[in-house]
């Protein structure tokens, strides 16, 4: 185990053979082989902890513009259709920033980044408030986004920079709590500040808490790593806004698929784009890689550990947006439950799934990767499969049972596949490998949807056509929905046994 130290100014320095004068121990900081430390310092453990609530609140930010939009389109007088860019602005801003957020990282500093993230957040939060019009509300919500996509790559890089290997799945655990919590809350606290406050007072509230947490970054947060002096390569930030921005739209435009407006843009035409560009950024990345200077390092694509990781991640983001997005419309549409209903159904999965990830966590650090992921696995693909059987009539205990297998899944996949992808690589890979998971996980979510949709569309309107009830139709073009998205999801149990337990621990040496 090193005997590392961190200093606590804003300055990085390399690890000392002693404990200089005036320097903090972190984690692992004092070399007991035999009784390796359980806690972390308080100085990492606050960092960790204003990085989780930040991220928290910029991911519960992501939802609740979903309950808002009626209000919002009601004052300002837009079109559904218009409306609609408050989303969809927002999403394709995370899927063209996130790319570069391991840049970014490692250019800033953790300090640097952080305070980026907060200043764009809040000033994105205050300027939606404010806005006099739609266009001005957008623009806020471009910003947020900006600030929203630096947030979850800063903090799982920080993790992996400060947290010793044998407390990560712990810590980690935590960040599966943000991703599965966060986004169940946004819709019913928007709700909740809606009637009494109106639209702008979903990012009043918002904002008292983003200033805190600016603030508290001020004070609390310091450099982990060196930064780098490379510069970015504009040609590598164009090829990414195409190429993901492209990807994203076009499959989003695929996912509405008979909602989609008339008049808008062939879905095709920019998906099409985005696969052209991306071959073109991936070679433009190879050829940056030899002089380490590529916007998105993807020699972390080396690591069998990441490769698989990824692999199975890229399948379980696809089947958890697919249903997240299906099945609360065949609840409502086709089994008669009101919106509320349908929120309730699906709302104890999504606890169950955050509150299972610290324990998850912890598991993790004693018995390693396997043993989780492919129990698992197993579960989410039971789970999406028991919903392949849905009909009008289903019981909604069932569909419950089914929701809570899949997140219960879910949680016991997720934290295992972020601490072993991101524990095979280098330190100085921590911020592209997490940005590589960031980019996965909104490409992924958004083939999801166009894949269930599309699927439950065409086999729906196939049996209208031979004269079933609509609620039939949906309720069987759904089932096949699903069971294909169980068939996908059966491979992940194989792939799952290929990853192994990083082995990581001599080459910690920790952050200040």
């Amino acid at each position: 185990m090193s005997t590392d130290t961190i200093d606590t100014s804003d300055h990085p320095i390399e690890p000392p053979t002693a404990p200089a004068a005036g320097s903090v121990p972190v984690a692992a900081a004092v070399a007991v082989p035999d009784e390796p430390p359980t806690r972390l310092p308080a100085g990492a453990f606050r960092a960790i902890a204003l990085l989780m609530a930040s991220a928290f609140t910029v991911i519960l930010n992501e939802t609740t513009m979903s309950v808002a939009l009626p209000p919002i389109m009601d004052e300002l007088g837009v079109t559904p259709t218009t409306g609609q860019w408050l989303t969809t602005a927002f999403m394709l801003t995370m899927a063209v920033v996130i790319p570069a957020t391991g840049y970014l990282i490692n250019r800033l500093g953790t300090r640097g980044a952080y305070l980026l993230a907060m200043s764009l957040f809040t000033a994105g939060t205050a300027l939606a408030m404010i806005a006099p019009g739609f266009g001005v509300l957008v623009t806020g919500r471009v910003v947020q986004a900006t600030g929203t996509a630096i947030m979850m790559p800063l903090l799982m890089t920080t993790i992996m920079t400060i947290v010793p290997p044998h407390m990560r799945g712990r810590v980690m655990g935590n960040v599966g709590l943000v991703i599965a919590a966060a986004p169940a809350l946004g819709p019913t606290l928007s709700g909740a500040v809606l009637e009494p406050l109106g639209w702008r007072g979903v990012f009043g509230v918002v904002l008292p808490i983003s200033v805190l947490a600016l603030v508290a970054g001020v004070l609390w947060i310091r450099d982990v790593s060196e930064k780098d002096s490379q510069h970015l390569d504009p040609l590598s930030l164009v090829l990414t806004v195409v190429a993901f921005g492209g990807l994203v739209w076009g499959l989003s435009g695929l996912g509405e698929g008979a909602h989609a407006a008339a008049g808008t843009l062939n879905p095709a035409l920019p998906l099409t784009a985005g696969v052209v560009f991306l071959g073109l950024f991936v070679w433009r990345q190879l050829v940056r890689q030899r002089t380490d200077s590529a916007l998105l390092d993807l020699r972390t694509f080396l690591e069998r550990n990441f490769r698989v990781a990824i692999a199975i991640m890229t399948v379980s983001m696809l089947a958890m947006f697919g249903t997240l997005i299906v099945l609360p419309l065949v609840l409502q549409d086709a089994m008669g439950l009101t919106p509320l209903q349908s929120g309730l159904t699906v709302l104890p999965g999504g606890l169950a799934m955050g509150l299972l990830g610290p324990v998850v966590g912890r598991w993790y650090d004693r018995v390693g990767p396997r043993p989780l992921l492919v129990p698992g696995t197993a579960l989410v693909t039971v789970g999406i499969g028991m919903l392949a059987f849905l009909h009008p009539g289903t019981s909604v205990l069932y569909v419950l049972g089914a929701h809570i297998l899949l997140s219960l899944g879910l949680s016991a996949v997720f934290t295992p596949l972020f601490s072993s992808a991101l524990g095979v690589l280098r330190p100085h890979q921590y911020s592209h490998g997490s940005a590589t998971i960031n980019t996965v996980q909104q490409v992924a979510g958004a083939a999801g949807t166009a894949l269930f949709i599309a699927i439950m569309t065409l086999r729906s309107e196939s049996l209208v056509d031979d004269g079933a009830s609509a609620a039939d139709a949906m309720t069987t073009g759904a089932g096949l929905a699903f069971a294909v998205g169980a068939g996908v999801m059966a491979v992940t149990i194989g792939l799952a046994t290929l990853i192994r337990r990083p082995e990581t621990d001599g080459e910690f040496h920790g952050g200040h």
